[in-house]
């Protein structure tokens, strides 16, 4: 059974969440039900909770929207109809019509869209669903809350007669008017009207002389208002009449409340359906507004929170337009203590809150800001230590107040527990402190609890790194500007960075040597290790961020390279094309060319012709027929390879002329022919001597015959030895 104490849900600012989650309720009653939440002690009922609000959550991503459940509250309504011999009034029945339409339409809703919420659908199964009560309420009462004619052939009479009446009172009074107003005894206004009857405006000098009973006068007294006698019989009936027909109404009334009073339970249902549809519903939205998630619920003794947000934290920063550093946390039963240490102002109090928070609210049914891929185990018990607890009222300093809590703790620590303390150990002397909030340490991991504690002490940052199931974690700052960098980090302990601190914040450096030198050299020392140590983490955090830029850089490339290649790849198969049949064009070509020779030699041209058409239909056997319209698709892309690859040859063309103008050429001295000279031409293989020199020119032997050739086209050719 899971059990929570209220100074836990205080200490986690639980109160809080569910304000915020009260903020979107629609009715009064669904605000003061979420006011009530408490974490749920029955694992099932809970589990089935969870699914409720999840399956709310998803309609606003959807196109079937959960209906409106707005309802006014029919509290007063339903304690009327446990008492007999009462009735309801008109605003009273028209309230139970209203919360019976929503609920049958909720209803209704449910079961038809049950693929979509079949746990709400099953929640909603014990609701009748009945027009019975909006029928007969109907029946009786008109759209504008009036009682119908039709409610009783009593009241139809009765209002008849009351018609007919005031046709009688009008007609009376009307000749009345008419009569004193040419005797001139009436005022200029004629008429008024006092306490819902007409009558007559009479000057004050002639109140003698109208006949009938004095209503009342002006302020002035000029004015006697009197109800002519005529019509004094008629308004006695009237009342009469009117008051039977309120009787009449009383009577059914009375005779529809005493039908509706039989369907009491299920106006019960109706009102507790619709508050906890609200409640479901103030919870979905309030998880929308953090992008909460119900994550993976497991049995094994295992937490994972990946990416988790403090919701207060959250939603205060997303007002102010600041950004709120997600945390990472993970205790099993490998690892069940995590002990945070590091400078104040971290963020480990945050840590400490956040954990403590979101198991609070994911066991009292609500969804929680975390990643996907979380995990969470459900807790018995959940123990908090957190803030200053100095009682005035009983007289108790903060350390007896702790010591007073860790009693309690030691009394309900077992293998089903969370334990959050905030500062263990602190508010006495700290080697005695220490000492005695290590021992109580020692218990809790021996009995198997899960837990969390943030200290400064260094005896409890050691126990950790000695016990095997328990790990030291510390909140990262920058070494240079000791700026807090929000991240939790675990597997090392965190240092308080309490000299460095002061040293920031103007303390002389002296002082800080001399503060140095008043404590033991081993904790100085021990304190520098782990500040030496976070400082390393933190360039490895650096280092590591830095090697994930340059693999998604490289990823980034190595995926254009591929898209280049691909591209090539292409360009390749097209040039390949292209080549492909230029050279069908040319070995087409060659034939054509020998068959215009063999007719050249020969001329048949029967022969010849035969040979063509054997040709034409040797090509035409491996054209497929296609349409124009892909013909002129083909010839396009053709003329496009075509054009392409003219470009890349032009290109390359002008990137060789480039690189011939900038090379620097350094011509050979030109050689001295003279006669008897072996030779050659620049661009020959044979090879003569210079038989004579005329003019430039030289008459080059090649012993068959001879030649005149400029002597800038021979070379000289050294003779073999």
């Amino acid at each position: 059974m899971i059990r929570i104490h209220e100074k836990t849900l205080k200490d986690l600012e639980f109160l809080q969440v569910l304000e915020q989650i009260g903020e979107h309720t629609i009715t009064a009653l669904g605000k003061k039900a979420v006011l009530a939440i408490r974490p749920i002690e029955i694992e099932a009922q809970l589990i089935r909770e969870l699914d409720y609000v999840n399956e709310y959550r998803s309609s606003f991503d959807n196109d079937n929207r959960i209906p409106n459940h707005g309802f006014e509250t029919i509290s007063k309504e339903l304690r009327l109809l446990g008492i007999d011999n009462t009735y309801l009034e008109v605003s009273g029945l028209q309230k139970i019509v209203s919360i019976s339409l929503i609920s049958n339409g909720i209803v209704k809703f449910l079961e038809k869209f049950k693929e979509y919420y079949p746990k709400l659908q099953q929640y909603s199964q014990h609701i009748e669903v009945t027009s019975t009560i909006i029928e007969q309420v109907d029946a009786v009462i008109d759209r504008f809350g009036d009682i119908k004619d039709s409610a009783s052939p009593q009241l139809a009479e009765l209002r008849q007669e009351i018609t007919k009446l005031k046709g009688k009172i009008n007609s009376s009074f009307s000749t009345a008017l008419n009569r004193y107003h040419g005797l001139d005894y009436l005022d200029d206004i004629r008429e008024s009207v006092v306490e819902n009857r007409r009558v007559l405006a009479v000057k004050a000098m002639y109140r003698r002389k109208v006949k009938g009973a004095i209503m009342g006068g002006s302020k002035t007294g000029s004015i006697v208002y009197i109800e002519p006698e005529t019509t004094l019989q008629y308004s006695r009936e009237l009342n009469n009449l009117e008051y039977e027909e309120k009787e009449e109404v009383i009577k059914i009334l009375k005779e529809l409340t005493n039908y509706i009073r039989l369907f009491l339970p299920l106006l019960n249902d109706y009102q507790a359906f619709l508050t906890k549809i609200d409640v479901i519903s103030a919870k979905a939205k309030y998880a929308r507004t953090l992008n909460a998630i119900l994550p993976e619920l497991t049995n094994d003794r295992n937490m994972h929170f990946k990416d988790a947000y403090h919701p207060l934290l959250y939603l205060t920063n997303k007002e102010k337009g600041e950004k709120t550093f997600p945390q990472t946390i993970a205790l099993s039963n490998d690892n069940r203590i995590i002990v945070i240490s590091g400078p104040n102002a971290g963020g480990k109090s945050i840590t400490l809150k956040t954990v403590g928070l979101l198991q609070v609210m994911l066991q009292s049914a609500m969804l929680i800001p975390v990643h996907e891929r979380s995990t969470v185990c459900l807790f018995e018990r959940i123990l908090s230590d957190i803030g200053d607890n100095q009682s005035i009222e009983n007289h108790l300093s903060t350390y007896s107040y702790r010591l007073k809590q860790m009693n309690y703790f030691l009394k309900k620590v077992n293998n089903k527990t969370l334990f959050l303390i905030d500062e263990f150990g602190t508010g006495s002397d700290p080697e005695l402190g220490g000492a005695l909030a290590e021992t109580f340490l020692e218990v809790f991991y021996d009995r198997n609890a899960f837990g969390i504690i943030t200290t400064h002490y260094s005896n409890l940052k050691l126990l950790a790194n000695e016990l095997p199931h328990m790990q030291n974690a510390n909140m990262l700052f920058n070494e240079k500007s000791l700026e807090p960098m929000y991240k939790l980090v675990t597997g090392q302990a965190g240092s308080s960075f309490t000299f460095e601190v002061a040293q920031k914040n103007g303390i002389p450096y002296s002082l800080i040597n001399k503060s140095k030198k008043k404590i033991e050299r081993g904790k100085v020392r021990f304190d520098a290790t782990i500040a030496k140590l976070q400082k390393e983490r933190s360039k490895l955090e650096r280092t590591e961020r830095s090697l994930k830029a340059n693999e998604k850089k490289k990823l980034s490339e190595a995926e254009k390279l591929e898209e280049t290649n691909a591209k090539i790849q292409k360009k390749l198969e097209s040039f390949q094309e292209l080549y492909d049949s230029n050279q069908r064009l040319i070995y087409l070509g060659q034939k054509v060319n020998d068959l215009a020779e063999k007719y050249f030699e020969n001329r048949r041209k029967r022969e010849l012709m035969a040979e063509l058409f054997r040709l034409v239909q040797i090509e035409n056997a491996k054209r497929k027929k296609v349409s124009a319209k892909q013909k002129r698709a083909e010839k396009a892309k053709e003329n496009q390879i075509k054009q392409e690859a003219e470009k890349k040859v032009e290109a390359i063309r002008k990137k060789k002329k480039a690189a011939k103008q900038k090379e620097i050429v350094i011509e050979k001295p030109k050689p001295i022919l003279k006669i008897g000279d072996r030779v050659r031409m620049h661009d020959g293989k044979a090879v003569g001597s210079i038989d004579a020199i005329e003019k430039g020119k030289a008459i080059v032997n090649y012993g068959l015959f001879t030649t005149n050739v400029s002597l800038d086209l021979l070379e000289m050719v050294e003779a073999k030895r």
